[in-house]
């Protein structure tokens, strides 16, 4: 066997495939070059809904996707999961498109690993993007495969049949035609073609593009929506684990004698785990309190206020990100040089719903029913601390309450199947918000520092972007810069040691403390030559896209131009997410007294290539704006070493209802760029945005994110 592998691997791609064994080996087929000789008969037979893959390591099996029943409606697996973000509308909208039924009769089977292809996670934006193509091609397969069915059915030529409402049709006499149905009699296609067939343009769509409401709106709305913690077994056990007092403390002793005593309670201790089982929740919560444990605690290195000192006395190695020209050239072209640091600090995943899974052992085997992103990767932990095989675990996902990038590690279902192994019942572990602060990872703490040039026409010259920690996603300027490089320290995961709790994906990884840094040092280099900042950016750019939703936003907001400080609160900022275009302007109001920042509206702007569902983009939009207000204004995690103090809502301020403004978010319609992603782009502007409304409005400049109150103070006080 020789392969070829991608030198360079995602984090969140190689966070959900920490190893490669044979099995996960032939996942990955299609990656870079590959000759591998395989004895077939090794492949187990419950592989058979695995999908194979072409050339370009898409799945090219479509009956691994979908499912004709006998009553006409079609099942779509997908190893993708719903967690708000809206894909079980929009995955529907692209089936039906290609397979011309009526987006009512598209079922959606989502994250069962026994039943739908392998997956990777859902993460990123990346479904739309990367697995939407995937699947309308499965779709556009087997509507051609259909009509080929239908040719020997209806004894007319390929050539004069067509699709329509879930059957095929004769086109110049629709009322000869045949469903979908009973050409397949709800059996799997044997047939396939050999080549695969193209998918529709976009000029002939009736359902992509059209705005449709949520598909799970009504069960959400209702209450009838089943997450993990709604799930129910007979003879299950909730469990509450002992949490450390801190991150790095060790567990010396324990007492369970009083915890013991309370009727029906289970305790458990397996090595570091330890955990009081009941068959009511808040009685096990009675038992968890009862126990009397022992910690040996780490002495703190590093706190809140240390938190940049303790950092930079790290010296990871830097990997170069992009460059071009030649920085000492751009030095001696610059009539003006800046050079500033930016910091942004820890920030929590806070999802509505806290980690959860339910796992029950039977007979050797284990079904999981969990809040997660990566049920695949569930299913290999769950075999893996169980001594099982990966095919006698099924992980279930029910809806998840959000993820933004928290929900990928799976601890809580590791610890379920521990305590399910261990006391033969079902069990189930729900975090509390508390295990939830504590547990969960963070958005990692970063530093950027940036050296920039302008010449004497206020043309960039010169832009030497240097990020610690954060990850370098978003990193590369889009800016026409002759000389410039840009170079990553570290990942948004951090070395060993570098953090005192856990980092990792936050949503959009990366990109907002990038995008933050970058255009907040934009607006800086406007401010200090006397430009407006609009004006400033559209002469440094040429990138078409970028220009237009600039341009789209300014039209909406109605921006006037000024030079900075205007004094009316007005900031905008734009980036680039992973191929979605995004552009924003906001209007703030500061309150000189107490420091506190009011948004009082925003205009965003997103081109983000072909649109799915116009509706479902827009909300998205709508909810990283909003939600982008917390790491903008007050979501930052306070800390001494190990042990996280903000552990509950009470200290912890996410964005709340009286903070919202009147929010426009605009779709630049571009049917020639393949659908991209929708869900993340628009909050990694929030940062910049805000901060450049704040310099706007005071002639103040902050480099540090939270803008907070006591920050906001402080600066105005320098004035």
């Amino acid at each position: 066997m020789i392969t070829l592998l991608p030198h360079e691997m995602d984090p969140e791609e190689a966070a959900s495939s920490p190893s490669f064994d044979r099995r996960q080996f032939l996942q990955f087929l299609g990656c870079g070059i590959v000759v591998y000789f395989l004895d077939l008969d090794w492949i187990p037979a419950q592989e058979a809904r695995r999908p194979s893959r072409d050339e370009q390591g898409l799945p090219s099996d479509f009956n691994a996707f979908l499912h004709v029943g006998e009553d006409g409606r079609v099942t779509c697996f997908t190893g993708k999961i719903e967690m708000g973000q809206g894909i079980i509308t929009s995955l529907t909208q692209m089936i039906a498109e290609e397979l011309d039924l009526d987006d009512g009769h598209v079922d959606m089977l989502m994250g069962d690993t026994d039943r739908c292809p392998w997956d990777m996670g859902t993460f990123g934006s990346r479904t739309t993007k990367y697995f939407g193509p995937a699947l309308r091609q499965a779709a556009a397969e087997a509507r051609a495969v259909l009509i080929e069915l239908a040719v020997e059915h209806l004894k007319v030529p390929k050539e004069q049949l067509t699709t329509k409402a879930g059957a095929v049709q004769e086109i110049n006499h629709p009322e000869h035609r045949v469903s979908y149905a009973a050409l397949t009699k709800g059996k799997q296609i044997e047939r396939h073609l050999g080549q695969a067939p193209a998918l529709k343009p976009a000029k002939t769509y009736t359902h992509c593009g059209k705005p449709l409401r949520r598909r799970d709106g009504l069960e959400k709305v209702t209450g009838k929506a089943q997450y993990a913690g709604d799930i129910r077994l007979p003879g299950m056990l909730y469990a509450k684990i002992l949490r450390l007092p801190a991150h790095g403390a060790k567990l010396t002793g324990v007492d369970i004698s009083a915890a013991e005593k309370i009727d029906g309670m289970k305790v458990v201790r397996d090595g570091d785990l330890v955990a009081a089982l009941h068959p009511l929740p808040d009685i096990a919560e009675r038992g968890l309190a009862a126990l009397k444990a022992q910690f040996e605690q780490p002495v703190a290195k590093v706190d809140d206020n240390t938190l940049f000192q303790y950092l930079s006395g790290f010296n990871p190695e830097g990997e170069t990100i992009a460059q071009s020209g030649n920085l000492e050239k751009g030095k001696e072209l610059a009539a003006s040089l800046f050079e500033e640091t930016y910091h942004t600090r820890y920030v929590a995943h806070a999802t509505i719903e806290t980690h959860t899974a339910l796992v029950q052992v039977q007979g050797g085997k284990a079904t999981v029913w969990a809040s997660t992103q990566r049920p695949f990767g569930a299913r290999d932990e769950v075999a893996q601390v169980l001594g099982i095989t990966a095919k006698d675990v099924r992980v279930i996902t029910p809806f998840v309450g959000a993820g933004f990038g928290g929900k990928s590690r799976n601890l809580q279902v590791v610890q379920a199947a521990r305590l399910a192994k261990l006391t033969g019942r079902p069990v189930q572990v729900s975090w509390s918000r508390e295990d939830e602060f504590f547990h969960d990872t963070f958005m990692p703490a970063a530093i950027v520092k940036i050296q920039s040039g302008l010449t004497a026409s206020q043309q960039m010259s010169l832009w030497d972007y240097h990020v610690y920690y954060a990850g370098d996603r978003g990193s590369a300027t889009f800016y026409d810069v002759p000389h410039h490089r840009t170079t990553s320290y570290g990942g948004w995961s951090g070395a060993p040691g570098t953090h005192p709790f856990g980092t990792g994906a936050w949503r959009a990884p990366a990109c907002n403390t990038n995008t933050f840094a970058r255009e907040s040092h934009v607006d800086l280099m406007a401010a200090k030559v006397g430009a407006d900042p609009l004006a400033f950016r559209l002469a440094n750019l040429k990138d078409p896209r970028m220009q237009r939703v600039l341009e789209t936003v300014k039209g909406r907001f109605g921006w006037v131009s000024a030079n900075s400080p205007s004094r009316r609160g007005q900031g905008m900022a734009c980036g680039i997410y992973l191929g979605t275009y995004i552009a924003a302007m906001a209007e703030i109001e500061v309150d000189q007294k107490s420091g506190k920042i009011a948004v009082k509206r925003i205009v965003c702007a997103q081109d983000m290539g072909e649109i799915i569902n116009p509706e479902g983009a827009r909300q998205q939009m709508e909810g990283a704006l909003m939600m982008g207000l917390g790491y903008a204004l007050t979501e930052e995690i306070h800390f001494k070493g190990g042990d996280v103090l903000d552990r509950n809502f009470d200290s912890y301020q996410i964005p709340r209802f009286s903070w919202l403004p009147k929010i426009d978010a605009l779709l630049v319609d571009n049917p020639e760029v393949p659908a991209q992603g929708g869900g993340e782009p628009a909050i990694t502007l929030m940062g910049g945005l805000i901060a450049n409304a704040l310099s706007d409005a005071t002639g103040a400049r902050l480099f540090e994110l939270p803008l907070s109150p006591a920050r906001v103070l402080k600066v105005l006080s320098t004035l």
